[in-house]
């Protein structure tokens, strides 16, 4: 490898020999997985390289150093579980799962089903972007014969789910009936609120988690856990034309019998799972896939219920195994009889329970979040079998939310009631310590020794309390990377080598825009989006009632500021406003993300207003525009 610093290295002795003790341990039980992940493969995409708008959307040959021969042993940069997971994650193709059931893997980070019905496809699932579901559903036509789409199922509110929808059909036959749109109750505000309220912030953190700008390799990206890697699209999305709000709901699609269980408040905000009865085929979505899932996605999001999700899985023990021979997710594979569904189910609800109970368990004596995530490892019942290993989830950060769910951020401990922010901290921390040579001094002896953890936390001191030493951040750099290789959980190794390459190398590649999504905002989402952009400290003693009129919807809405704060009421308008607008919805959105500017639409006749323009600039010349490009390793 290159002796510039600012590449990557090799891994240290420490982290070469304890991958090759996670290897030596590694016993897993089951070792059907390579046979379940590559039964019924029926035809493969033409060249696995799927285009894009600049650059291509998936490239299965980026990952050809996880196949073939040679690859078994997983190399010393990465751990043996996370290499086994990321050589399954590697095999794609089209598959077929059951009797007219087929199901194409590894072109995208989630799974597309096609299932034929009397006149065409039902879609359960239409992946994230509009480029690899096209190329999906072209596959499936060229192979098996072409077919329209009739139905499409989201099975829940994730992006990798509903967000290649514009590759399969078009809001016209959607619009026109032709295409039918299923989905759990509560799906489309869940499935757009984070893009609009947390968006930004979120899609940053996604980019730490999912790793899309490490090179793929060895010593780069391997794996996301979930699946391979994020593509390089951009999602879309129709809403649903049908929701499920009731379990046992039954449907008949496109000649198909479906029978539904609603799982609100699981894997997802807004989740179902369901079994073709006629296909004994059973679906479980994302509640139930090949790995320890995530209570609290790394990225950031709303805190699962692990309680409520593990008693879901036995719901649907109850409900549908009787009647399944086949069971499969959206990520990963199948599994095949009912035995074996039977079994995978049932590992799944009670390591959902395990930690739940057992987090519950030890905040009832007394211990903290941290003391929880150090005391509690996975029993040999779940670390014995693949699906239930920590290569997404991990017992560490799922113990950490539950305990945020029920006791919240604050550990009991005053000392942590109103602790100095990071780069304060890290200035007291370095002083105290003796100057920042001291500091390094130290932390470059704890990286010797291999106690990566330690050099970390005293490394992330110095670098945010002094963001100019080079060899400070170059050491944690090395440090990240190190932890990264040891780390079974992809989105783990994906957050430690993405930090260490930002260390390295600040530039990075602008953020990824969410215009796509505005056009299916409702006036309420976008009205609060405002809210969450306004610059409270500009607003200070002003106010101002604005009247709105949206001619493409035939709606009324009032947008008021007071007290540093918006407040909006739908379907009126005030009695005396500032002032009054006529425009479309598209144009609001438009105007938010600075498509148009407030003279643009007003110039060409597209907005009009009526009463005191100042008005309207108060509150929209008040608005952060958000980068999603914020600092997270250092200040």
């Amino acid at each position: 490898m290159s002796d510039d610093p600012r590449q990557p290295k090799p891994a240290s002795e420490h982290t070469t020999a304890a991958n090759a003790a996670t290897g030596a341990v590694l016993n897993l039980d089951d070792p059907g997985d390579w046979e379940r992940a590559t039964r019924g493969l029926i035809a493969t995409h033409e060249t696995g390289r799927i285009e894009g708008r600049s650059v291509a959307a998936w490239n299965t040959a980026d990952y050809d150093f996880m196949r073939g021969e040679g690859s078994e042993a997983a190399p010393p940069s990465v751990n043996p579980s996370l290499w086994r997971q990321g050589r399954l994650n590697a095999i794609h193709g089209l598959f077929e799962v059951a009797d007219g059931v087929w199901q194409a893997r590894g072109y995208d980070i989630s799974n597309i089903t096609f299932i034929a019905g009397k006149k065409g496809w039902l879609i359960v699932d239409v992946l994230t972007s509009a480029e690899t579901a096209r190329a999906c559903l072209e596959l499936a036509n060229t192979t098996l014969g072409a077919r329209p789409v009739e139905a499409v199922i989201y099975t829940h509110s994730h992006v990798d789910h509903f967000g290649g929808i514009l590759g399969v059909t078009d809001q016209e036959a959607v619009d026109r009936g032709d295409v039918r749109i299923i989905a759990p109750e509560g799906f489309f505000h869940e499935a757009v609120s984070e893009t609009v309220i947390a968006g930004p912030a979120m899609s940053r953190r996604g980019g730490y988690m999912f790793g899309p700008h490490l090179p793929p390799g060895v010593f780069g990206h391997v794996d996301s856990g979930l699946g391979k890697v994020t593509p390089k699209g951009i999602p879309g999305l129709i809403r649903p034309t049908e929701e499920i709000s009731v379990t046992g709901t039954e449907l008949e699609v496109d000649g198909i019998d479906i029978v539904f269980q609603n799982t609100p408040g699981s894997e997802a905000p807004a989740e179902m799972n369901f079994l073709f009865p006629g296909h004994r085929l059973l679906c479980m979505a994302e509640n139930c896939t090949h790995t320890l899932h995530n209570v609290l996605t790394p990225r950031g999001a709303l805190v699962r219920d692990s309680l409520l999700w593990s008693k879901y899985i036995g719901e649907a023990i109850d409900l549908f195994i009787k009647h399944t021979d086949t069971l499969f997710s959206t990520h990963h594979w199948p599994r095949f009889g009912q035995q074996d569904s039977h079994e995978f189910l049932t590992k799944q609800r009670d390591v959902y329970r395990w930690l739940h109970d057992q987090t519950l368990r030890l905040a009832n004596n007394g211990y903290t979040p941290l003391e929880i995530a150090e005391e509690l490892t996975l029993p040999d019942c779940f670390g014995s079998q693949g699906h239930t290993r920590e290569y997404y989830g991990t017992v560490s950060h799922n113990s950490k939310a539950i305990y945020q769910r029920y006791f919240g951020w604050f550990d009991g401990n005053p000392a942590n009631l109103n602790p100095h922010p990071p780069e304060a901290s890290g200035r007291r921390y370095v002083e105290a310590m003796g100057g920042a040579e001291s500091v390094l001094g130290q932390a470059r002896a704890a990286f010797d020794e291999g106690d990566y953890r330690w050099a970390a936390q005293l490394l992330n001191h110095l670098v945010f309390a002094d963001s100019d030493n080079e060899s400070a951040k170059l050491l944690q750099a090395d440090t990240f990377e190190q932890l990264g290789y040891q780390s079974e959980s992809g989105p783990w190794r994906n957050f430690y080598l993405t930090g260490a390459k930002e260390l390295r190398d600040p530039t990075r590649p602008g953020a990824g825009g969410g215009r796509a999504m505005l056009k299916v905002l409702t006036i309420e989402m976008l009205f609060d989006a405002i809210g969450v952009r306004l610059r409270a400290d500009d607003v200070v003693d002003k106010q101002a009632v604005l009247n709105w009129t949206f001619t493409d919807t035939d709606e009324k809405h009032v947008l008021g500021l007071k007290n540093c704060a918006i407040h909006h009421h739908a379907d009126r308008h005030a009695a005396n406003p500032d002032a009054e607008l006529t425009l479309t919805r598209d144009l609001l959105g438009k105007l938010m993300t600075g498509q148009v500017t407030f003279m643009d639409a007003i110039e060409a006749g597209d907005l009009l207003i009526d009463g005191d323009a100042e008005a309207v600039l108060t509150i929209f010349g008040s608005l952060d525009r958000f980068t999603g490009d914020f600092e997270i390793v250092m200040p």
